[in-house]
């Protein structure tokens, strides 16, 4: 599950509301009641208060927009020269003709760095995830250098990699989920957790994204307006006192 489980939850303020929805989310698994998924919305919404509102969590979100900008730039190479020249341009032709374990463990190091801190490390994860999908069963360099991506591969794995970082970077949830005992429940919970954010997730991509300048100042805005626009999604979700 998601990396929010190292973060340790805080109290008073903002806290306690998230606490009071999780809680309240927690309690419901299994139960069928139609009023689960509004409690999960609830979950997502009172989520961003504690890192500060909309425009903080956003402005916060340094791992995900680099992330954003370095995958698109992946990606956008892989649908044009391919792999190979993909990875001499950014630095990495040692990993030319290596296995799926060097080349993948080298990309998302390149993606997310390190994970020395939360916010890496909910981006590191979202980047791993990503490229078990881009990547899916191959093993060898021939495999690994044979995928191709489209312009609605792009959309949707930049989607995928934003809305897996935001959940990543959520506090509580991840920790509460941890202590269930019905580890199936805590799996669905995380699963469907991850799909509310994934469609609230809208990247607006111009129509041949494989000529943008991902590293510039275009890439930076796509990247910009994708975080701030699904905060702000999340942050206006709550619409229940309970």
């Amino acid at each position: 599950m998601g990396t929010s489980a190292d973060r340790t939850p805080g109290s008073g303020g903002a806290w306690t509301p998230l606490k009071y929805a999780t809680a309240s989310y927690v309690r419901g698994l299994g139960s069928g009641d139609v009023r689960q998924r509004d409690r999960a919305l609830r979950v997502l919404a009172r989520h961003v208060p504690v890192l500060g509102g909309a425009g903080a969590a956003a402005g916060s979100a340094s791992a995900g927009r680099a992330g954003m900008q370095r995958l698109g730039g992946l990606l956008a190479g892989m649908g044009g020269p391919g792999l190979a020249p993909t990875l001499e341009a950014l630095g990495l032709a040692e990993l030319v003709g290596r296995d799926r374990f060097d080349v993948l463990d080298g990309l998302v190091t390149l993606l997310a760095g390190d994970g020395d801190d939360l916010d890496s490390q909910a981006a590191r994860d979202a980047a791993c995830d990503v490229l078990d999908e881009v990547f899916a069963d191959a093993d060898t360099w021939q495999d690994l250098a044979a995928a191709t991506v489209t312009r609605d591969d792009m959309q949707a794995l930049l989607e995928m990699f934003l809305a897996r970082y935001i959940y990543n970077r959520m506090p509580v949830i991840a920790e509460r989920l941890g202590r269930l005992t019905d580890q199936q429940a805590a799996r669905q919970a995380d699963a469907d957790m991850r799909q509310l954010i994934t469609d609230l997730v809208a990247l607006r991509l111009p129509e041949d994204p494989f000529t943008i300048d991902w590293a510039g100042s275009q890439g930076r805005q796509i990247a910009d307006d994708a975080i701030g626009a699904v905060y702000e999604t999340l942050e206006a979700l709550d619409g229940s006192d309970e």
